[in-house]
């Protein structure tokens, strides 16, 4: 089978098409042919080596998956060869490929209602938004950084859904956007500095790391709490909290039953083929993306 892997750190050049072979599912794994998959933010970071949480080169990224059931291990029960399902993977054996192994317990049935290449899109994003801001409670301040992004987007929905006050940062020409999703308050992060610009918030979900983290803490309430995706200089503060994602088929099946009902969007910018997924990294970490990239399988 054909699957992207690499032999090195680096950019988006590194990513190469190999024949591997096809993979066997453990006792407690079912076998997929991959439908779509997707892009996130964590796939160029293992890539070019700043994040290494599968180690060393060779392995094959792709976290987000949805597909058909094609073979169920022996320990396997409640899924069969033809379902369609999606799940989020952490494996050095990912999605960009045509089929994988993955986990039982970390899969869900894709609902009528909701194609494939929307559930591709949602596992790591929807996962994250919806299992990092546990403390946040109805009638609290949310504020949510790169609200416009593939998690920032399902967080603003998630959030309000939950029914929290949502203000969030984006350039401008995501505001429209954003308030269809329902968030309350808007802030340009070019144009303005959002510590300035809010005060009194409950909980900040920092989707971007580094020095906003500090920054967050000085619109956070003292009995707030700041949550942070993406590692910053915030975590000597009794008010920071660094959230990891954990794969779950029965958060998923709650998310796609929001997705299906049409409670909860997500955003695909492009459908790209693997064959192209150096240009899909490139397009990911230009920054510019509102939503999700989903790739499919070669169709040669």
């Amino acid at each position: 089978m054909r699957a992207i892997t690499q032999n090195t750190y680096g950019g988006p050049d590194v990513l190469r098409t190999a024949d591997l072979p096809m993979p066997v599912p453990a006792a407690d794994e079912v076998l997929l042919r991959v439908a779509a998959t997707a892009v996130n933010p964590a796939d160029w970071k293992v890539r070019a080596g700043s994040v290494r949480r599968l180690g060393a080169p060779p392995f094959t990224l792709g976290l987000d998956v949805a597909g058909t059931v094609v073979e169920i291990g022996s320990a396997v029960t409640g899924f069969a060869a033809g379902d369609e399902v999606f799940a989020l993977m952490l494996s050095r054996r990912g999605a960009y490929a045509e089929y994988v192994t993955v986990p039982a317990a970390n899969l869900a049935v894709v609902p009528a209602g909701l194609d494939l290449r929307q559930a591709a899109a949602l596992p790591a994003a929807a996962l994250t938004a919806w299992q990092a801001p546990t403390e946040l409670r109805a009638g609290q301040r949310v504020l949510i950084h790169a609200a416009a992004g593939g998690v920032g987007h399902l967080a603003v929905q998630i959030a309000k859904l939950r029914g929290a006050y949502v203000i969030g940062t984006a350039r401008a020409g995501n505001h429209d956007f954003l308030r269809e999703l329902g968030a309350d308050e808007l802030i340009d992060y070019r144009a303005v500095d959002f510590t300035t610009a809010v005060r009194d918030v409950d909980v900040v979900l920092d989707l971007i790391g580094g020095d906003y983290g500090t920054r967050s803490l000085a619109v956070l309430r003292p009995d707030g709490r700041y949550i942070d995706a993406q590692g910053s200089d915030a975590e000597d503060d009794p008010r920071y909290r660094r959230f990891y994602v954990t794969p779950s088929g029965a958060d998923l099946a709650e998310i796609g039953a929001l997705a299906a009902a049409g409670r909860l969007r997500v955003r695909i910018e492009r459908v790209m083929s693997l064959a192209d997924v150096a240009e899909a990294h490139t397009l990911s970490e230009s920054g510019r993306v509102r939503g999700k990239i989903v790739l499919i399988p070669w169709t040669d």
